[in-house]
Order: C-alpha cells, then sequence, then structure tokens
C-alpha cells in the first residue's frame, strides 16, 4: 500500500492574514423578560377591561336638550316630508331608525354631506336624494343631534354589519 503524505500548510509571507467576517452585532438590547411581563399583564388588563365594557352594552350620548329640540323643529320642517314625521320613511324616503344609519355606518358628516351635495341611490330604491338648500352646517348639526336621540331610543347605537 502506498503511503499518502500529509500536506503542510506553506506560509506566504506576502499575504497578510485576516481574520475571518464575523456578523455584524446588532445594537439593540434584548428586552428583559420584567418588560414582556409588563407588556403581557397590560394586554390582559386591556382585554378584561374591553369585555367588561362591552357586557354594559352602548351608553347614550348626553345632548343638549335645547339642541336636540331645535333640531326636531328643524327635521320636521325640511326633512319629515321624505323621511317621516317619526323618521321611520315615507313613500319617498328611507327611515333614519334603522342601523344603516347608525353612526358607524353613516357618521354625523355623512348626514352633512347629504344635506350639502344630495345622495346617489345606494340602500334603498328612492331615488337619489337631492340637496337641501336653506340649512346651514349648524342647522344639520342639531337635526344629526335629534336623528341620534331618536336612533338611541331605539336602541340603535351600531350597524352590525359594519
Amino acid at each position: 500500500m502506498s503511503r499518502q503524505k500529509k500536506r503542510r500548510p506553506v506560509a506566504r509571507p506576502n499575504r497578510p492574514t485576516v481574520p475571518a467576517a464575523q456578523p455584524p452585532q446588532s445594537k439593540r438590547r434584548p428586552i428583559s423578560t420584567a418588560v414582556w411581563v409588563v407588556v403581557a399583564v397590560t394586554v390582559v388588563i386591556g382585554t378584561l377591561v374591553g369585555l367588561g365594557l362591552a357586557e354594559e352594552g352602548p351608553v347614550p350620548v348626553e345632548r343638549d336638550q335645547a339642541v336636540v329640540a331645535a333640531g326636531g323643529e328643524l327635521f320636521g320642517a325640511s326633512c319629515a316630508v321624505c323621511h317621516g314625521p317619526d323618521l321611520r320613511g315615507s313613500q319617498t324616503g328611507p327611515p333614519l331608525l334603522v342601523p344603516t344609519y347608525a353612526p358607524n355606518h353613516h357618521g354625523d358628516e355623512a348626514f352633512q354631506r347629504a344635506v350639502e351635495f344630495g345622495v346617489p341611490t345606494h340602500h334603498w330604491n328612492f331615488g337619489d336624494m337631492a340637496p337641501v338648500a336653506g340649512l346651514s352646517r349648524d342647522d344639520v348639526s342639531q337635526i344629526v343631534a335629534y336623528v341620534r336621540t331618536m336612533q338611541e331610543a331605539e336602541g340603535i347605537f351600531r350597524d352590525p354589519t359594519h
């Protein structure tokens, strides 16, 4: 059998030895266990508080009764012809005492824009709503206060589909 020779490393004087490249060290400090515990406890407490509030149900908003009354008068003069004097709709306009018009689906600004610009048909088949002349933003805010108060009296706080 032949014997293999072991190769010896050859020193090369003209080549400097370079240490192997090391991955760059992160300058971030690891998050301590105590911080993770605080974060976890905060999340759990926040969740429990949120669930506790959800069980109580929505709370009606306190509104100035004079504003609500003024809104009711403005509604009667400008909106009731289509939306009905009791907000339950008519032959020419949809009801407002339905979840579709709850604040999380049609916010207060949607009412402002509907009065100012009108609204194309999208939920009902009554045709497009024309802009309503003669109402200021403040007037519409009063009308919205009236509508929201009436919705809350009917238990309408949210549209569950949104």
